[in-house]
C-alpha cells in the first residue's frame, strides 16, 4: 500500500511539473504575441504621425494655423464621439480625468499648435527631425512618471539614436537652430507628457477611450478656436488643403493614437517612444515625395544609423 502510493505520489508530483512548464511556456508565448502585436501597433502609429507635417502644410494652404488646428480636433472628437455614444461608453472614473486633461493638454491642443507654428517658418524636413527627439523626451518623462529604470543600454542606445537626430538637424540647419525651433522644443515637452501620461490611462481602458474622452475633454475649447480663427483668418479652399485637414483629423488625432496609445499600453512606453526615432525619416520622405522638398544627401546615413538604434532599444530591456 505504501509502495502504491509513493507511486501514486511521484506521478502526481511528475504531473503537476509537466503542467507548470506548460503553464509558463504558455505564458512566454502570450507575452511573446503581446511584445509583437504591441511593437506593429506602435509601429503604426509612427507611419500615421509621420504624415502630420505634411497633411498640416497641405491644410495651411486653406487655413491659417488657429483655424487648422482647432478643426482638426473638433472633426477628431466628432468622430471619436459617433464612437463613445455608439458603443454606449460610460463616463471615465473621477480619479483618470486629471489624466485625460494631460493628455488633451499635451496631444490634442499643445503639440498640434506648436508645430503648426513653427512650420510657418520652418521646412517640413527640418521640423520632422527636431521632433525626432521625441523618443528620448518620452523616455526620460516616462521613466520618472512610472518608476520603470530601463537598462543602461537602452539609454545609450537612445541616447545615441537622439544625437544623429540633432546632428543632422544642425547639419541641415548650418549649424544653428532656426527661429520655430523654440515652437518645436516647447512641442516635445508637452507631447512626451501626453504619451506617457495617455500610456498609463491605456493600461484601465482601451486606447481609443483615451484619446477619444481627450479630444471631447477639448471640445469647448476647440469649437471657440474654430469661430474665432474662421471669422479672423482667411480661408481658401483646396484639395490639398481639404485632405490635409481630413488626415490631421481622422488619422493622425484620433486613428493614430489609438493604435499607438494602445502599443504602448502593450510595450511600454519607453520601448515605444524609440520606434519614433523613424518618424523624422518617414517624414522626410513624405516631404520628398508630396511636398517636392530636396532631400539632403547625409539622410541615408542618418537613416541607417538611427534604424541601428531602434534595433537595439527594441533588443534590451
Amino acid at each position: 500500500m505504501r509502495a502504491q502510493n509513493s507511486a501514486t505520489g511521484s506521478i502526481a508530483i511528475a504531473v503537476q511539473q509537466q503542467s507548470e512548464q506548460l503553464t509558463g511556456h504558455q505564458s512566454g508565448q502570450r507575452a511573446a504575441t503581446g511584445r509583437a502585436s504591441g511593437t506593429l501597433l506602435a509601429a503604426l502609429g509612427v507611419v500615421a504621425f509621420s504624415l502630420t507635417f505634411p497633411a498640416t502644410v497641405w491644410g495651411m494652404e486653406s487655413f491659417g494655423p488657429w483655424t487648422f488646428v482647432s478643426l482638426r480636433s473638433v472633426l477628431a472628437a466628432a468622430i471619436a464621439g459617433v464612437f463613445l455614444l455608439a458603443l454606449r461608453v460610460p463616463l471615465p472614473g473621477r480619479a483618470h480625468w486629471a489624466g485625460l486633461a494631460v493628455v488633451a493638454a499635451g496631444v490634442v491642443v499643445g503639440f498640434p499648435m506648436l508645430t503648426t507654428l513653427a512650420l510657418r517658418t520652418s521646412t517640413t524636413s527640418h521640423s520632422a527631425v527636431v521632433v525626432g527627439l521625441l523618443p528620448l523626451t518620452t523616455a526620460v518623462l516616462a521613466a520618472l512618471r512610472t518608476g520603470v529604470r530601463p537598462s543602461r543600454a537602452f539609454w545609450a542606445a537612445a541616447v545615441a539614436g537622439a544625437v544623429v537626430v540633432l546632428g543632422f538637424t544642425l547639419a541641415q540647419s548650418g549649424g544653428s537652430f532656426s527661429a520655430g525651433d523654440a515652437y518645436l522644443f516647447a512641442s516635445l515637452l508637452v507631447c512626451a507628457a501626453g504619451y506617457t501620461e495617455g500610456a498609463r490611462l491605456a493600461r484601465v481602458m482601451p486606447g481609443w477611450q483615451v484619446i477619444g474622452w481627450a479630444l471631447v475633454l477639448c471640445l469647448p475649447l476647440t469649437l471657440a478656436g474654430s469661430v474665432l480663427g474662421l471669422t479672423g483668418e482667411p480661408v481658401h479652399l483646396t484639395g490639398h488643403g481639404i485632405i490635409g485637414l481630413l488626415w490631421a483629423a481622422a488619422g493622425s488625432s484620433f486613428l493614430g493614437l489609438y493604435v499607438w496609445y494602445r502599443g504602448m499600453a502593450e510595450i511600454g512606453p519607453a520601448r515605444a517612444s524609440q520606434l519614433q526615432l523613424a518618424q523624422p525619416l518617414l517624414t522626410l520622405v513624405w516631404a520628398v515625395a508630396l511636398l517636392g522638398e530636396r532631400l539632403t544627401p547625409a539622410a541615408p546615413v542618418a537613416a541607417a544609423a538611427v534604424l541601428v538604434c531602434i534595433a537595439l532599444t527594441q533588443r534590451v530591456k
